[in-house]
């Protein structure tokens, strides 16, 4: 096992890419994954208050997960597991909770995610017996590339719609993503590879000057931070097994599969590394996350799209980053003082630099294409394209009975079904 953890220290060039068994010199490593929680934490902590579950505990059952992924994967797929939006529906139908405050019924969906890991596990466990060529047939550049490119667009209207409530933080939105490309663009060397956390730092500061020096905006209240214990344990809670439940709940494990897939293919694409023989591992990976997570009281987990825009937009897919995340949400996970440090960054800096992540992550779906040389003036991937592009970004919705396929579902699903109904017939002239 310990050779999992060893990876070749490099020291590259500005803009060079680091591979997923490389890591930078432990220093720069560790401000990386400090990069990666904050990429990951805004999602992760919103899904368990949507669903009156603890956020500590969720947080830090994403570093446990995350840790767990990488050792089933054998340290081959750099990913980071958090909270999955794909639970907020049914769990909220399971439990009948009312939208505010911790839920009573938590037992009861506790239950129903562990079942939904199970179901996920045992996917992953046919898909390492069989194989998965089949993946090909039925995902081929066209499809992965408009489903990851969805994935990013699907996620664009939360920042935009919901975190700038005012017209002083949508200008603010602004302004953080000016900062963030400002990095990006015209600093060198490890600054440029910290464009996310540096330009959050940057326009948290300028937010500061604007609103707690200026009053023209909501001012950052640190109260919350300074009222935090440094330590704490998180809320656990044991989980109870509702046939019902289990029933309305497991069936989001087609929707992880979906997601899972999307991702895999997005790093796969990214990494120049074929992650195909290890895809069976990353769906046991996390479909075993997600079952410890649902028996200590946390969250179905997920592999993060957040955490895929920064490799891209870094460069660097270095596992041992994530390991090292993974570490940092653990601590942050008994420690109410840092949570609440996060928490206290301006809903419109994160808005800002949401629109950055997830705008880099529609452009590696596009990436996908211009890698694979797919042909447009095929009509088969032209309306393929474009139908998934509008089903996602338009956030195409499904229901059957309280079981809701949202705009990723249908967009994966509707990309694989489209690629197989319409064929490949010869041109007739």
């Amino acid at each position: 096992m310990s050779s999992i953890f060893r990876w070749r220290e490099v020291r590259p060039a500005p803009g060079a890419v680091v591979a997923p068994d490389e890591r930078l010199p432990w220093p720069q490593t560790a401000a990386m994954g400090v990069q990666h929680v904050i990429a990951m934490f805004g999602a992760t902590v919103l899904a368990p208050i949507l669903m009156g579950f603890d956020p500590n505990l969720a947080i830090l059952m994403s570093g446990i997960g995350t840790l767990v992924f990488y050792l089933i994967t054998g340290g081959r797929v750099p990913s980071y597991l958090g909270s999955s939006f794909a639970f907020i529906g049914v769990v909220i139908a399971a439990t009948g909770f009312a939208g505010h405050g911790a839920n009573g019924n938590l037992g009861v969906a506790l239950g129903g995610i562990i079942a939904c890991g199970a179901v996920y596990t045992l996917i992953g466990l046919i898909v390492m017996a069989i194989g998965t060529r089949w993946i090909e047939a039925l995902m081929p550049p066209v499809v992965t590339g408009s489903v990851v490119a969805v994935i990013g667009l699907n996620l664009a209207g939360v920042p935009i719609k919901n975190m700038a409530p005012t017209s002083f933080d949508a200008w603010m939105q602004g302004v953080t993503f000016v900062c963030v490309a400002g990095v990006a663009v015209f600093t060198r060397g490890f600054t440029q590879r910290l464009l996310i956390l540096v330009g959050l730092i940057v326009a948290s500061i300028v937010y500061a000057v604007l609103t707690n020096g200026m009053g023209l905006g909501k001012p950052i209240d640190l109260s919350g931070v300074s009222n935090a214990a440094w330590f704490g344990a998180p809320s656990f809670t044991s989980p109870v097994f509702d046939p019902s439940a289990m029933l309305l709940i497991s069936p989001v494990a087609i929707i992880l599969v979906a997601e899972n897939l999307g991702h895999l293919k997005a790093v796969g694409a990214m990494t120049g590394r074929d992650l195909n023989p290890v895809m069976g591992r990353a769906f046991v990976g996390d479909g075993v996350a997600t079952m410890i997570s649902g028996s200590a009281g946390g969250t179905g987990v997920t592999t993060y799209a957040e955490n895929i825009g920064v490799m891209a937009a870094t460069k660097i897919y270095s596992t041992a980053i994530f390991v090292c995340a993974a570490v940092i949400a653990l601590l942050l996970g008994f420690s109410p003082k840092f949570g609440a440090l996060i928490q206290a960054i301006p809903l419109a800096v994160m808005g800002g630099v949401s629109i950055v992540v997830f705008g880099l992550i529609a452009v590696a779906g596009a990436k996908i294409w211009v890698d694979n040389k797919v042909d447009f003036s095929d009509n088969r991937n032209l309306v393929v394209a474009a139908i998934t592009l509008v089903l996602g970004t338009g956030d195409y919705t499904l229901k059957f009975g309280v079981f809701t396929l949202g705009g990723i579902g249908t967009a994966t699903f509707g990309a694989i079904l489209l690629w197989a109904l319409l064929g490949k017939r010869e041109a007739h002239g």
